[in-house]
């Protein structure tokens, strides 16, 4: 490519790069030299070209320099990092046994870390891996670690319990990945990480991926990366997929789950819908009282087994259950092919939990629709919400733009009447007391 050329592809792809030496980005699989074995997969999945993301940050990985890269959810990141690493591992001595692994890739939660194994294990079936998280049994964990793997993919806790048993050791490792980097600090990680860290050598390739760049995750980069590359697809402000059309309804509490019930008869047709709600309470609530009107609902949250959320993930990814509900814990890195709808029952405690969310529709050039229950108690969010809906020309409801100008009013003195969050409306719709059990071998 000429450097025009170079400009052309970057700017219609929404590109920015920064860095010294920054190198071209590829247009075709074939151009970044992965083993045939790669570019089988590839054929075989039907994809085409690779996303932006790849486009730019496979180059940049493959020259062995630290990489930031952010990008939307959806945009292929995975595949961005694991690809390079799979090149790394091939171009290292085999392992011992006993020896600790050569990739580590750290991930927030035990869904994107088992999503992320399954990715590795697709395009690198002859390269051993091994995923390592919380609530799962530790003895396979073990076995894995021991016998000796190249790549580990793991939750930060469990890691360091198996550290800190000797099971295995980070002396090997010379491609380090933080996936959903800015989830990691938002969920307390921070501490954690950096006990992982200083275990591994100083000459590493480290890499970190995320959504979003708020100023806590560039001052960890900072100390943690030397002298990275930076790929940025579309704008680093908040940004939301164009893809998905973003529907903002503003109602009460006591509104919410009848509109819930009317959008869920107008939508389902057996495609996948999933449903947010901020509080593992309120997302069992909601789930039994579906249940309880014949919706074939299931939920997830991080007071469930492992076992349980494997389970209705499974579930839920077949089309057997077609309806979900979730806290956060499925907002990032939930890779669930056709998910029609999302439903926003509850809103989020920040927008970044809000772009995630949506996210988990609209991937991979698909088309969807999210759907966001906005009461009054959301009203310190409402600017910021018409930023991005906004930033991804969708319709702003004038009920929207009045609430963000009642906002900036009472920020000065008077404020809106406190509902609460994760409401459910009036208790005769919802109440522990008017639960039944649910019977059957399921694990609801």
């Amino acid at each position: 490519m000429t450097e025009h050329e170079v400009t052309l592809y970057r700017s219609q792809r929404e590109i920015t790069v920064q860095g010294h030496d920054v190198p071209k980005p590829i247009r075709m699989f074939h151009e970044a030299n992965f083993p045939d074995y790669c570019l089988e997969v590839i054929s075989r999945l039907g994809f085409v070209e690779p996303t932006p993301i790849q486009a730019q940050g496979w180059p940049m990985a493959l020259k062995g320099r630290d990489l930031i890269g952010i990008a939307e959810t959806g945009s292929g990141k995975t595949l961005a990092y694991m690809l390079p690493a799979l090149v790394h591992v091939t171009a290292q001595p085999r392992l011992a046994y006993g020896d600790g692994p050569i990739v580590l890739v750290l991930a927030p939660t035990r869904e994107l870390a088992v999503q992320i194994q399954e990715e590795a294990l697709k395009f690198g079936s002859h390269i051993r891996s091994t995923c390592i998280y919380g609530g799962a049994p530790k003895g396979p964990q073990i076995r894995d670690l021991k016998r000796g793997v190249e790549i580990v993919i793991a939750t930060p806790g469990r890691l360091i319990d198996m550290l800190e048993a000797q099971h295995t050791n980070l002396k090997r490792v010379t491609y380090l990945v933080l996936d959903e980097a800015d989830r990691m600090l938002d969920m307390g990680f921070e501490p954690q990480i950096r006990k992982i860290v200083s275990q591994i050598r100083p000459d590493r390739q480290t890499l970190y991926w995320s959504a979003t760049w708020p100023r806590e995750v560039e001052a960890l980069a900072r100390q943690f990366l030397c002298n990275p590359y930076k790929v940025i697809i579309g704008s680093q402000d908040l940004k939301a997929n164009q893809s998905i059309q973003q529907v903002v309804e503003i109602l009460t509490d006591v509104e919410k789950y009848n509109r819930l019930i009317k959008l869920l008869r107008d939508l389902m047709d057996g495609n996948r819908i999933l449903i947010f709600v901020e509080t593992k309470k309120g997302c069992d609530q909601v789930t039994r009282q579906l249940r309880m009107d014949g919706w074939p609902a299931l939920s997830i949250h991080g007071d469930k087994s492992q076992d349980e959320r494997d389970w209705v993930l499974a579930e839920f990814k077949s089309g057997r259950s077609p309806i979900m509900t979730a806290t956060d814990v499925a907002a990032r890195g939930l890779d669930v092919k056709d998910i029609k709808c999302v439903i926003n029952y509850d809103f989020p405690s920040s927008l970044e939990d809000y772009v995630h969310r949506i996210g988990r529709t609209g991937r991979a050039g698909a088309r969807g629709t999210a759907f966001t229950f906005f009461t009054h108690a959301n009203c310190k969010y409402a600017r910021d919400l018409i930023k991005i809906l906004q930033g991804a020309s969708q319709i702003v409801p004038p009920q929207l733009s009045a609430m963000a100008r009642s906002a900036g009013f009472n920020a000065s003195g008077s404020n809106f009447r406190s509902r609460g969050r994760g409401g459910f409306g009036n208790r005769s719709q919802i109440s522990g007391s008017n639960t039944v059990p649910i019977g059957g071998r399921r694990p609801w």
